[in-house]
């Protein structure tokens, strides 16, 4: 499974490519937690499966085992000891790229409890993908705060309560203000910018895609994606006609479907660890590909690789100047 798929459940149909394994999660109930300052007093947290977890002291030896869990930590300023499938977040997510020495353990959704226990670590940041299995053992390793990921219904708000989350259990609030303060200020600039260049109201299709056998399959970042939320926020309209699932955004189409779309400008995102690309190398000479009028407008563009679509705060940034230097603004 291709390091973009985060632990993807596969099925049949739409839910072939969304995250089913996190459908059913709650998110953290909003409960204040003691504050880890000063006089060292305890920590205690809520997370996705409404379990409350204390903790003596900020957490300094953590253990992400979700990219975006990962991102959160490092811009946090907290080098995690271990990381699910560190070949695979260097590549996509380059934004907070990792120090030496961090441990692999292993793959996202199916850690290595034994490297994980190897390490000693006083917390593990997990996802609703890792199964209940795994979660049971690695409680007995170290303090495990399982967190929802995305949520379709408000994603910028659900990334700024991970990374507030984070922040608690690390007694990281100040520079989790600061991170969330240069997000903000990003979109504003950016919004600024698409103002400038005349591009408000811009219809943008934003994609992701991978071949299969040679047939290509396409996955529509609807307007309840993280990016829709963020496009939306620059002043563009989301060109898809379709809903995503509950907790990504993300939907499932073919190139048939891109016949929908009309005049957009059509973004998308891969990565060179994947192999060829999917739409230019994929899909050429493909009659439908060739007659869309974005493709022969020439509004197509591959968005630069590493930066994680799925991410926090830094990732985010990293699409607001993408995303505009690819419209001209």
């Amino acid at each position: 499974m291709i390091g973009r798929r985060i632990g993807f459940a596969i099925g049949a149909a739409v839910t072939a490519l969304v995250l089913a394994a996190c459908g059913t999660t709650e998110a953290p109930a909003d409960e204040p937690a003691s504050p880890a300052e000063g006089g060292g007093a305890q920590i205690t947290v809520t997370d996705a499966r409404g379990k409350q977890i204390t903790f003596d002291r900020p957490a300094t030896r953590a253990v992400g085992l979700e990219w975006a869990l990962v991102e959160y930590l490092v811009t946090l300023g907290v080098m995690p000891v271990g990381v699910a499938d560190v070949p695979g977040y260097t590549a996509w997510v380059q934004g907070a790229p990792l120090a030496e020495g961090v441990a692999d353990v292993g793959v996202r959704g199916e850690p290595s409890v034994e490297a994980i226990a190897a390490l000693r670590p006083d917390l593990v940041l997990a996802t609703p993908n890792v199964n209940e299995g795994a979660l049971t053992q690695l409680e007995a390793v170290a303090p495990v705060v399982v967190v929802r990921p995305a949520d379709a219904a408000d994603p910028i708000g659900q990334m700024r309560r991970n990374v507030e989350l984070v922040a608690q259990i690390t007694g990281k609030q100040a520079e989790a203000e600061r991170l969330l303060a240069d997000f903000d200020a990003a979109l504003a600039d950016g919004k600024r910018r698409i103002e400038a260049a005349g591009l408000t109201g811009k219809r943008i299709a934003f994609a992701d895609g991978w071949l299969d056998g040679g047939r290509l399959s396409i996955r529509p970042f609807t307007g309840g994606s993280l990016i829709g939320a963020v496009s939306a926020e620059l002043g563009l309209v989301n060109a898809w006609p379709m809903e995503g699932d509950e907790d990504y955004g993300l939907a499932s189409t073919d190139v048939e479907g891109l016949t929908q779309l009309g005049d957009v400008e059509f973004v998308y995102w891969t990565n060179d660890v994947e192999g060829p690309d999917p739409f230019v190398e994929g899909l050429a000479g493909n009659a439908v590909w060739e007659s869309l009028p974005f493709v022969q407008a020439g509004d197509v563009t591959r968005l630069p690789d590493g930066i994680w679509m799925f991410g926090g705060p830094v990732s985010m940034r990293q699409y607001v100047d993408a995303v505009t230097a690819a419209l001209g603004a």
